[in-house]
């Protein structure tokens, strides 16, 4: 078995969130909507308790959580969602980043069609937006702000406790897409100010197939966010459909876990970086890191081995060890990175360009010779 480093892409899930949600299945099947029988109510409650566990690890109240299929979702919510108010108050402008999954920037597309204005914000080399360059485009007729905390594919944190700080007494929205960040920084998501977060629990040891939007409340109010599903009145009639209990309480769980372990994780995902470093350094391999390692976040690195096509590379890598070279939603079709393009970086080290991601186990550093071997091999 090869050794897994694309953590970015997802997660495989902690043994004591599975053993949590086969309970689930076997004791929680009733509906939590079925209000007329135990099987109903005990199904509900564990979703309340859930739903609670999303709320203490984020640090915001359990009736601002909105459950969903995944950060996908919840980012065409958080954006789609604003359309009809936009477009009642002319507020029609919105400025987000060149570097931003395409979860958002798909249905930031969809807004074109309704006129709506779409400024993109690029960053310098070092994978880092200008938070002041952004905060100059905010006009009186903005509606909405959105800026991912740490990017997927070079793992460079974001400016979103500058930027939320600026924006919490405007009318304009800001949205954080946290899906790399939820459950790893932690305490710098509680004392950030956002209006809509986006998040999912495969991303921290979770399952797949479950997620969250935050809509926090400011001035007694929350953003007014319109469903883009129908079929029921679930989730506060934003999010329609019958809740998935036994995923539910796997989120819950999820969160339970990091917000008691967070610490000690980010610790592992250092010292790990480092021997990765370390070995590459080590090897006498030419690379350059891209984006800047003052940014980045502890558990991921975006490195180009010049000279090496990451195609090629990770072919040739395949049995021993599982990389990637961008995001997973793109890589059937691979095409340049439109976030490594953004950043500015040439053709030659877009191309030699690979993410390396990892979790809080220990890992055998030997596979990282053989890597560099290989790399050796194919210059």
């Amino acid at each position: 078995m090869s050794l897994y480093l694309d953590y970015n892409a997802s997660t495989p899930v902690d043994g004591r969130v599975l053993d949590t949600m086969i309970d689930a299945y076997k004791c929680f099947y009733g509906n939590p909507d079925s209000r007329t029988h135990d099987h109903g109510t005990n199904a509900r409650k564990e979703v309340e308790m859930a739903r609670g566990q999303v709320a203490l690890l984020l640090g915001v109240a359990s009736n601002e959580v909105i459950f969903t299929s995944g950060a996908t979702e919840s980012d065409n919510l958080a954006i789609l969602g604003l359309t009809d108010h936009g477009i009642r108050t002319n507020k029609k402008h919105i400025i987000t980043t060149a570097i931003e999954h395409k979860a958002v920037l798909e249905p930031f597309k969809q807004f074109m069609k309704h006129g709506f204005e779409i400024e993109f914000i690029s960053p310098d080399e070092s994978g880092r937006i200008d938070e002041q360059k952004l905060l100059s485009k905010v006009r009186s007729d903005t509606l909405l702000v959105s800026v991912m905390h740490a990017n997927n594919e070079t793992g460079i944190i974001q400016p979103v406790q500058e930027i939320g700080k600026a924006l919490w007494d405007t009318d304009t929205y800001f949205h954080i897409d946290a899906a790399q960040s939820c459950g790893k920084l932690v305490d710098e998501l509680k004392s950030t100010k956002y209006d809509l977060l986006s998040l999912t629990a495969h991303k921290m040891y979770g399952p797949q197939g479950i997620g969250a939007l935050i809509l926090r409340t400011k001035k007694y109010k929350k953003p007014p966010i319109k469903p883009i599903l129908f079929g029921g009145g679930q989730e506060g009639n934003i999010r329609p459909g019958t809740l998935p209990v036994a995923l539910i309480i796997g989120l819950g769980k999820t969160c339970e876990i990091a917000e008691q372990e967070h610490t000690e994780n980010l610790e592992a995902y250092r010292t790990t970086k480092k021997h990765i470093m370390d070995a590459i350094t080590s090897s006498g391999v030419e690379f350059e890191i891209n984006g800047d390692p003052q940014h980045c976040m502890p558990n991921a690195l975006n490195i180009s081995f010049l000279g090496v096509d990451s195609e090629a590379l990770m072919i040739a890598t395949k049995q021993y060890c599982s990389i990637s070279n961008g995001s997973a939603c793109t890589s059937k079709d691979y095409s340049h990175s439109h976030v490594l393009t953004a950043m500015g970086l040439s053709d030659e080290r877009i191309e030699s360009a690979i993410r390396m991601s990892w979790g809080k186990g220990t890992y055998d550093l030997s596979i990282f010779g053989k890597l560099t071997d290989k790399i050796k091999e194919l210059v």
